[in-house]
């Protein structure tokens, strides 16, 4: 692949108008960082809520009145008031804040509320069901998991639901479609769905709530509905992946199963799921790999032995994902950053050129709590429950849950040895060498065939698994994949490694690096732009690409890196700055956002300072349009979504419209060096 750098396209010339005035940059720089160094967590972290979506909300509040354990008045308030605060003016709940309205999140809404004691007449549940009876079929036509969580509340008939036996789990594991080989998120939600699904499990709504429901629900009365011959029935508002002819085939053969089933199979069946879900439970301290699955898995608990010795630590467990304040209420985030959020910190104060006021003592204080989130002791029986070595990773979150990232653990070594190798920073207790050995060892760990890396472990299963997802509203979910942004992060932590320390016998790290590179350069695309998966969009795929490759040594003058600098400034908006929409996601194209973003323009300038030089044009009119931006306190408002999972879930990393522009802003004024 070449491409070719031309002053029209914006290449250095030597004769670019004059970079915007040093003294400014410094400055702007120093109160980012000051900003910055204000939003440090008390234990050393920092941490911004990554937002999504309703979802998990709704079901922490159908599975803590199943299991009869109810939330305080108080936080039932401030609940309604966190839905109340998203609720579109049609009345409907979406995918993301920026999403139109679902089925699926607007009635798990719907029934939340309910639940929490909102009568039918407010207006808040008067505006969502008018919605949900507008749609074309209605309630009845809710996804898939929509239509599991009301089977379990006797909201649907469990013959409307394609079933989900846990006898899956007892076909052979070389097959490639038994479940240890879906992706892990994957695996541990439909773990929890098939043990319920094969109980059957119906939970008793106080009072005459059910009953009430029904009407308010369904237009005509919930009796004459006939369940079965909705299994397929899907809102189009809600789809993503439809059903695809295969997956039909397999609904129905399963179907046929489950009229006629085994029961010793059944037994079976059950026992296995439930010994993986206390398994998963007590491994992860009761958080689960997330709230999503460990919801479930309270619920499968519950259904087994209410009064089962792991569910109340279960039910705890769950809390470690709230997220409150005074503005929004209460709500539960599908992950928590803290490492990720850290690591990124940490690298945009190194990068500064000048430390501001109490830099070093955030620093030490950021670096223990790295220290401390690191995962040092391996799981119990990992390979028999379908798990990959953990030992030396670091989690997105603080670590607690102990499912580790290789994106995560490459961005936190490579802050760590950024620190590390700073003349002015020094840190009381540094890692071993021996733990940054082991982080090492874990990052290559999770490096697949290709050379790309995955997230939580290598690829399990083929491009044919996509063909039975079953998810309908998410999409590229069933395996692990090798990732564009994953791999440029490992690929720079890896490289940062080995001008520190020599590398493993046999040039482990040296080979790994050259399998990374090779990998990148085989997925840019013709346009010198790369596809992202975790962020928005093309813009962060070429960051984290760019990133990668430069800190393995490839060239500022190598096409592939020369083509992704031409692909960006060619994006650049009028007004200096980038902005792409989140439609890129689902259209699998460049979308131009309306209005030039903080973050993409961060992301845009982080990677043209590793590319070209710093006063080529483009880069003085990004550094111009963020700097226009920058607000009184030093930091930068929230704009739109900046992240992704799946293809359709976007999300709202609300400290990466700080510490990325603030990582640009000190990479900026230490190579303008004022004087």
């Amino acid at each position: 692949m070449k491409h070719q750098w031309n002053e029209t396209a914006g290449g250095h010339t030597g004769t670019e108008t004059p970079v915007p005035p040093l003294r400014c940059a410094w400055e702007a720089s120093r109160r980012a960082q000051r900003r910055l160094l204000d939003l440090q967590r008390p234990c050393g972290d920092w941490e911004g809520e990554m937002v999504w979506c309703t979802m998990i909300l709704a079901q922490a509040v159908i599975v803590r009145t199943i299991a009869a354990r109810p939330y305080s008045d108080a936080e039932k308030a401030r609940i309604v008031i966190h839905f109340e605060g998203n609720q579109m003016n049609d009345g409907s709940w979406g995918m993301h804040p920026e999403s139109p309205g679902y089925v699926f999140f607007t009635t798990l809404g719907y029934v939340a509320l309910r639940l929490l004691g909102v009568p039918a007449d407010s207006p808040t549940l008067v505006k969502a069901r008018r919605w949900l009876h507008t749609q074309p079929d209605g309630v009845k036509g809710i996804p898939t998991w929509g239509k599991f969580w009301l089977a379990m509340l006797d909201l649907y008939a469990y013959e409307g639901l394609n079933a989900v036996p846990p006898e899956l789990f007892l076909m052979p594991e070389w097959l490639p479609i038994h479940p240890r080989h879906y992706y892990c998120h994957t695996r541990q939600i439909y773990l929890g769905m098939a043990f319920l699904c094969g109980m059957r499990f119906r939970a008793n709504l106080p009072g005459t709530l059910r009953s009430e429901l029904r009407r308010e629900l369904y237009p005509e009365p919930y009796e004459t509905i006939d369940f079965a011959a909705l299994r397929d029935t899907l809102a189009a508002s809600d789809v993503y992946v439809p059903i695809s002819p295969v997956l039909r085939l397999i609904y129905k053969l399963l179907a046929a199963y489950q009229r006629r089933h085994s029961r010793a199979l059944r037994r079976k069946g059950l026992d296995l799921c439930f010994d993986r879900i206390l398994y998963e439970q007590r491994v992860t301290r009761y958080q689960g790999i997330s709230p999503v699955s460990g919801l479930l898995n309270c619920l499968a608990i519950f259904a087994r032995d209410p009064n089962h010795p792991d569910l109340l630590p279960s039910l705890e467990g769950v809390e470690d994902w709230r997220w409150e304040d005074e503005e929004e209420g209460i709500r539960y985030a599908g992950a928590r950053s803290n490492t990720w959020d850290t690591a990124f910190a940490v690298q945009a104060l190194v990068e500064g050129p000048s430390a501001v006021e109490g830099t070093a003592k955030a620093l030490e204080r950021a670096h223990d709590f790295l220290w401390g989130a690191q995962i040092t002791e391996e799981l119990p029986d990992y390979d028999g429950a379908w798990r990959d070595p953990a030992l030396g990773g670091w989690c997105f979150s603080d670590g607690q849950h102990r499912w580790p990232v290789s994106d995560c653990a490459a961005e936190a070594l490579s802050a760590l040895l950024a620190l590390y190798a700073h003349p002015e920073y020094t840190v009381a207790s540094p890692l071993e060498p021996e733990r940054l050995r082991q982080g090492v060892i874990f990052i290559l760990s999770r490096q697949n065939a290709d050379g790309g890396f995955g997230t939580y472990e290598r690829r399990r299963g083929g491009k044919l698994l996509e063909m039975v997802n079953p998810s309908e509203m998410f999409g590229q979910c069933m395996t692990e994949l090798s990732y564009i942004e994953c791999t440029g992060s490992a690929l720079a932590a890896l490289a940062h490694y080995r001008k520190r320390y020599s590398d493993f016998p046999g040039g482990e790290i040296e080979r790994a690096i050259r399998k990374a590179v090779a990998f990148l350069r085989r997925r840019q695309l013709a346009d010198g732009s790369y596809p992202g998966f975790w962020g928005i969009n093309y813009t962060y795929a070429v960051y984290h690409a760019t990133k990668g490759l430069r800190a393995a040594g490839v060239p500022a003058s190598n096409p592939a890196i020369q083509g992704a600098a031409l692909w960006l400034v060619r994006k650049q908006r009028p007004d200096g700055g980038w902005g792409e929409h989140y439609s890129s996601c689902l259209q699998g194209r460049y979308v131009e956002h309306e209005q030039s973003q903080v973050v993409m323009t961060s992301w845009a300038l982080l990677a043209l300072l590793d590319i070209l030089p710093y006063d080529n044009e483009s880069i003085k009119r990004g550094f111009e349009w963020l700097m226009s931006r920058q607000l009184e306190d030093g930091g930068w408002p929230r704009q739109a979504v900046n992240g992704v999972f799946f293809g359709s879930a976007m999300l709202d990393y609300r400290l990466y419209h700080t510490y990325f522009p603030t990582w640009a802003m000190a990479r900026y004024a230490r190579l303008t060096s004022p004087p």
